[in-house]
Formats: structure tokens, sequence, C-alpha cells
């Protein structure tokens, strides 16, 4: 039997829990798919789902194990939460840029941080960011975050150079 996850994230959905699960194990190379559980026909008459429809999935994304929910339309998403991607390189902001965006909320996409089409939010952080926006220099600090701000996707290129003047 698999070793169970301590701490796991699960993501309530109304009816998208297996698309979202295939959508983001599409993005992330090191992902799959696990268990997919379905509703019974016991409980009915608290759940309201047809027996045999998905109840969760379980997906892992970069070894990060995470839990697909399809709970029903009661909660949604919003930006008091999001998931972090930490990023070396242009390229890898680009791509998971790029995939997340697809179908998301234009209008959610300020610092690194989208919307994706389900309504979650996430950072899409390059790994050199906190040691810019840290520098014992504040000067060198506060330039990086002026040129931070008003970044959607952020571009580490720009960024360096305003840290560095």
């Amino acid at each position: 039997m698999a070793q169970i996850q301590k701490l796991a994230p699960c993501l309530w959905f109304d009816t998208q829990a297996e698309d979202a699960g295939r959508f983001y194990t599409s993005v992330f190379k090191n992902s799959k798919i696990g268990r997919v559980v379905r509703y019974p026909a016991a409980g009915q008459e608290i759940h309201h789902k047809p027996a045999g429809s998905v109840l969760t999935v379980a997906f892992e994304l970069e070894g990060q194990p995470f839990t697909a929910l399809n709970g029903g339309p009661d909660f949604h998403f919003n930006e008091a939460i999001s998931i972090q991607i930490m990023c070396d390189t242009q390229e890898e902001v680009d791509y998971y840029w790029n995939k997340l965006t697809v179908g998301g909320d234009p209008k959610a996409q300020q610092c690194g941080w989208l919307k994706d089409k389900y309504g979650v939010s996430w950072q899409v952080v390059p790994t050199v960011l906190p040691a810019l926006l840290d520098d014992p220099d504040p000067q060198k600090a506060q330039r990086t975050m002026k040129a931070l701000l008003p970044m959607k996707k952020l571009n580490i290129a720009k960024l360096k150079q305003a840290h560095d003047g």
C-alpha cells in the first residue's frame, strides 16, 4: 500500500474535478492521475449527485499530491489562496503562464499571479525574485518592486535590469 502524504490540498469544484485533474497533469511534466472515486447511490438525498459520477480525483503535480472534489456549486475559488510555481528560467515562466492562462480570467493577472479556467489562482514566480526583493541594498530592492508591480507575466531580465539599475 502506498504511503499517504500527511498534507495535501483539496480543491473544491462543482462538477469539473476530473477535467481539472487531467488538465493540470497535462501542464506539469512530472504528474499523474491517481485514484478516481465515484459517488455511490447511497446518500443521494444529501449529495444530489448521480451514482457513478466522479466524487474525487487524486492527482500529483511535481511530487505534490492534490485531491479534486466535485462538491457542488456552493463554494468558489478566490485569490486568498494560490499555488506557487517556482521557475528557474524565463522559458519555464513563459511555459506555465501560457498553459495556465488559456481560458482564464485576464483581469486576474498581476505580478505573476493568474487565475486559470477553473478559477484557481497560481503564482508563476522566478526563483531569483525573492533574493532580488530581499537585497540588503534597499535601492535595489525598491527598483525591483517598482518593476514588478506593473507586470502581469514576470520577466526575469527586466527584473534583474531594474534591480541592477
